[in-house]
């Protein structure tokens, strides 16, 4: 029995400047190529908890495709479900500032269609045993109605990710069919078409639950930056989670570290705020360093009672 994830790989061309960053001029520091892509970061820093993903997604005919199939079985991702096809993955190129916030990016996504093919062939076998499964809201729509399909077909939770919240927001009939989805705030205000950003933690509990209802979305996490994350059923169930201070390296990979704890969470029965807790520390590890993905823990280490395969 695994977590499911679906979605893309991107390799991150990251740039750091030693001083000041000056948009217009030229400055000095370093670059680092790291293995990214949303759906990637999610299943390995699921298997950094010592459990087992699968993660179904595509790959190029290249050197760097290798190593990403590579890197990922020697954390225990399960890649038989990885295809190697031509434009296979996507290339993000970002540049930091001296705070480590993001200045600026270029996105250059890939072709992501023969995820359907494999879902087609082997969605079954992938989901029958499955414990839940995450995808990416933003991917193509063919793609998540066929992963949300076989979720319902086997009883599957299924947890939702974005990357393109413009894209992920034309499909709310799709997003009502997911357990819990997951955004930050300025996404969260896309898919209401609401300003959120003056808003209180104190006022978006206080709002969302409605929002949901009227949306027949069944739940969402909202991540506040520094703040912390504020979740929300539409039920009515609303609480706040502060951010853990920490200094500020490179916060690529926070979100979806914070996705994965959640994921993992409610995966296996802790509360929605239990869970957010989770995600809290994942991201807090994450936004330390350069890498895109958090350090290893022991499930128990995040109060998750159990037994994984010892290497």
């Amino acid at each position: 029995m695994a977590i499911v994830v679906v979605g893309a790989v991107f390799v991150d061309v990251k740039g750091f400047p030693e001083d000041l960053y000056l948009p217009t001029g030229r400055n000095a520091g370093s670059i680092e190529f790291v293995h990214g892509g949303v759906g990637r970061n999610v299943a390995e820093d699921i298997a950094n908890v010592e459990l087992r993903p699968t993660f179904v997604s595509l790959v190029d005919e290249s050197a760097q495709g290798e190593e990403v199939l590579r890197k990922l079985r020697n954390h225990k991702v399960n890649t038989d479900y990885i295809r190697v096809v031509p434009n296979g993955m996507g290339m993000w190129l970002a540049v930091f500032d001296s705070t480590g916030d993001l200045a600026g990016s270029i996105s250059q996504r890939p072709d992501l269609h023969p995820i359907r093919t494999i879902l087609d062939e082997k969605g079954d076998e992938i989901f029958r045993n499955a414990d839940s499964v995450i995808i990416e809201a933003d991917i193509g729509k063919e793609i998540v109605k066929r992963v949300l399909d076989l979720a319902e077909k086997y009883g599957k939770p299924v947890y939702g990710v974005v990357a393109n919240m413009g894209i992920a927001s034309e499909r709310r009939d799709l997003l009502q069919r997911m357990d819990c989805f997951v955004c930050n705030q300025a996404e969260a205000g896309i898919l209401f078409v609401t300003d959120y950003s003056d808003s209180t933690p104190e006022q978006m509990c206080a709002d969302l639950p409605a929002r949901l209802r009227s949306a027949n979305i069944p739940s969402i996490i909202v991540t506040l930056g520094s703040r912390g994350s504020v979740y929300a059923r539409s039920d009515g169930e609303a609480g706040f989670f502060p951010a853990e201070h920490v200094k500020v390296r490179d916060t690529t990979g926070a979100g979806d570290a914070f996705c994965a704890g959640v994921a993992i969470g409610l995966t296996y029965h802790k509360s929605m705020r239990d869970s957010v807790e989770i995600g809290t520390r994942l991201a807090a590890s994450v936004i330390k360093v350069s890498e895109n993905v958090c350090p290893r823990f022991r499930p128990r280490e995040l109060g998750l009672e159990l037994d994984v395969e010892e290497e």
